[in-house]
């Protein structure tokens, strides 16, 4: 009796023509992993707009945006099997992407020993989108940058994104009531900026 035995072609031991039965626990695990993977890889396809434009907030430079990207697309791609698939995959994308962002802040002060370059050097929109902008648009843009980064990362997932607080916290692995203080925070802030005429 010849034994064949490829996990890959799934045959039994019986004849090396005869494949497997399709209901066997590999089998399972292959196909949830490649819906897995399916399901990451498509997702992705549609979120790339707004991954980047919550990397450019968090960032609020442009190649840094790119490379957080990258950088979340390859790392969602790598641990796909992570992924709850009854779970949305843009939540779980802007995790991860907080996620780098958060290693990648701290990697750039201990390598620099200074914080980020103000937002006024790195600001820039295309020219099709800043002729879109109107002058009130302009300065609750321009408040908005000037937040602290915490507050900026929630005012762009709760009021942008439109998530609820709770994804929020889930993103920014924080609870809810931070969530709720720093938007209140921004608020404030915001409302004070714009009564002033910034």
């Amino acid at each position: 009796m010849v034994i064949a035995w490829d996990v890959t072609a799934g045959y039994s031991r019986h004849s090396p023509e005869t494949p497997r039965s399709e209901t066997g626990p590999l089998h399972g695990v292959r196909e949830a992993e490649i819906a897995s993977q399916a399901v990451i890889r498509s997702g992705l396809l549609a979120s790339l707009p707004r991954l980047w434009r919550y990397a450019f907030v968090l960032s609020r430079q442009r190649d840094v945006a790119d490379d957080l990207v990258q950088q979340t697309c390859v790392r969602a791609l790598e641990r796909c099997g992570q992924f709850v698939t009854d779970g949305s995959p843009d939540r779980w994308f802007f995790s991860i992407l907080h996620s780098v962002w958060l290693n990648e802040a701290r990697a750039r002060k201990v390598r620099f020993g200074q914080g980020l370059v103000p937002a006024e050097e790195h600001l820039a929109f295309d020219g099709a989108r800043e002729a879109e902008l109107r002058a009130d648009a302009g300065k609750v843009l321009r408040l908005v940058n000037a937040l602290p980064e915490a507050q900026r990362a929630a005012v762009f997932l709760a009021y942008v994104e439109g998530l609820t607080y709770r994804e929020v916290a889930e993103i920014l692995d924080i609870p809810i009531g931070t969530v709720m203080s720093r938007l209140a925070a921004a608020r404030a802030k915001l409302a004070a900026g714009t009564d002033g005429g910034v």
